[in-house]
C-alpha cells in the first residue's frame, strides 16, 4: 500500500539538495510548497516535479524576510513535512576583506534566520495535528572551519537550536530532523577549489534524507565516513583541529 499523500514544503527548492528531494517527492505524487528565490530555476523545478504526478506550488521568496515568510506559511491549511533547506556559502571571501562582515552577516541571515522563519510559522500550523520538521544543518558545523567561518558557525547554530528545541516539539506531536549532508553536488559546492573527499550527487543525498524523514530519524547524517572524519575533529584539542583545518587556503565564507 503506498504512503498517504502529503502536504509538503521545502525552501531552497530551485536548486542542488532542495530540487532533488522536491523530485523525488513529487514521484510519490504528493501536494509540494516549493521555495527559492531564483524565479526561472523555481519554475522549472516545479514544471519538473508536475510532470512526476505532484501538484505544485511554487513561491519565489527570500527566506531571510520574516515577515513574508510567515504570511505566505501561515496561508497554507495544511502542512504534514517541512524541510527548512535553503543555505549559501559566499566564496572568492575572506575575513580579510573590509566587507567581510556583509557577508558574514549576509550568511547568517539565509543559514539561520531563514530556518528560524521557516520553522516556526510551519510549527504554528502543525500544533493542532502534528507533522515532521527537518532543517538542515552541514556536518561543517561539528567543528568551525577556518576556511568557511560564516558557513560553519550558521550551521552549528542551527544544529544546537534544533538539538534542543527537538524536546518541545515531541510533547506536541512534531517530529524534528537534524539534516548533516557531507559535500553535495549543488552550487555551493560547485564554488569549492579544494578537494572534497566522498562527494555525492544531490539525487543520492536526496534518497538518504526522504527515506529517513519518512522514518522519523533525528539525526540524519551522511556519508558515514565523512561523519567519522567530522567527529574525529570535533574531539581533537582545538588547537590541534585549527592547525590541522587551516592548511587549506581555500576560504568560501
Amino acid at each position: 500500500m503506498k504512503n498517504p499523500k502529503k502536504h509538503i514544503l521545502i525552501t531552497g527548492a530551485s536548486s542542488g539538495i532542495g530540487a532533488a528531494i522536491a523530485q523525488n517527492y513529487a514521484k510519490d505524487g504528493h501536494t509540494l510548497y516549493l521555495s527559492g528565490r531564483n524565479k526561472d530555476r523555481l519554475s522549472e523545478i516545479g514544471k519538473i516535479c508536475e510532470s512526476f504526478g505532484a501538484l505544485v506550488y511554487v513561491k519565489t521568496i527570500d527566506v531571510a524576510d520574516k515577515m513574508q515568510m510567515r504570511d505566505w506559511i501561515s496561508s497554507l491549511s495544511h502542512l504534514d513535512i517541512v524541510i527548512a533547506n535553503a543555505g549559501i556559502a559566499i566564496g572568492n571571501t575572506s575575513p580579510r576583506d573590509h566587507d567581510y562582515e556583509d557577508t558574514a552577516r549576509t550568511i547568517f541571515d539565509v543559514n539561520l534566520n531563514g530556518v528560524l522563519n521557516t520553522i516556526h510559522p510551519a510549527i504554528d500550523l502543525m500544533r493542532s495535528g502534528g507533522g515532521s520538521i527537518a532543517v538542515v544543518s552541514s556536518l561543517a558545523g561539528y567543528r568551525g572551519l577556518p576556511t568557511a567561518p560564516a558557513y560553519s558557525a550558521s550551521k552549528a547554530a542551527v544544529k544546537a537550536y534544533a538539538e534542543a528545541l527537538s524536546p518541545s516539539l515531541k510533547s506536541m506531536n512534531i517530529h524534528l530532523s537534524v539534516i548533516f549532508p557531507g559535500f553535495v553536488k549543488s552550487r555551493i559546492t560547485d564554488q569549492n577549489k579544494f578537494p572534497m573527499p566522498f562527494f555525492m550527487t544531490a539525487e543520492k543525498a536526496s534518497d538518504i534524507i526522504t527515506s529517513r524523514i519518512d522514518a522519523k530519524k533525528t539525526i540524519i547524517a551522511f556519508p558515514w565516513q565523512m561523519r567519522l572524519i567530522s567527529w574525529f575533529f570535533r574531539a581533537l584539542p582545538s588547537s590541534w583541529a585549527l592547525k590541522i583545518l587551516s592548511q587549506s587556503k581555500e576560504e568560501k565564507g
